[in-house]
């Protein structure tokens, strides 16, 4: 997942890079140029923001599954010891 992570922070610099040099370079005047860069940044920061919620929700997830599966076999576990316990008495 780090390798994944890393690749998605390279496309995003590269693209903003990009897009801001696209912008530097092109025929507008400075405060039209400005305008588009603060706007391209402000829609990369609300990409950026989605995807932390996103990637969040679904570790969170993840992990209260994990958790759960968890908590059922040490449960069943529990309940077999307790099991053989009580039949071990019982003879």
């Amino acid at each position: 997942m780090k390798d994944q992570t890393k690749i998605i922070a390279a496309l995003l610099v590269g693209a903003a890079a990009g897009a801001a040099l696209g912008l530097l370079l092109a025929p507008d005047s400075g405060d039209r140029t400005r305008d588009g860069i603060a706007e391209y940044i402000n829609d990369l920061i609300e990409s950026a923001k989605d995807k932390a919620q996103t990637t969040a929700s679904g570790v969170k997830g993840y992990s209260t599954n994990v958790y759960k599966n968890a908590k059922s076999k040490i449960n069943d576990l529990v309940g077999d010891a307790a099991d053989q316990g009580d039949e071990a008495i019982n003879k």
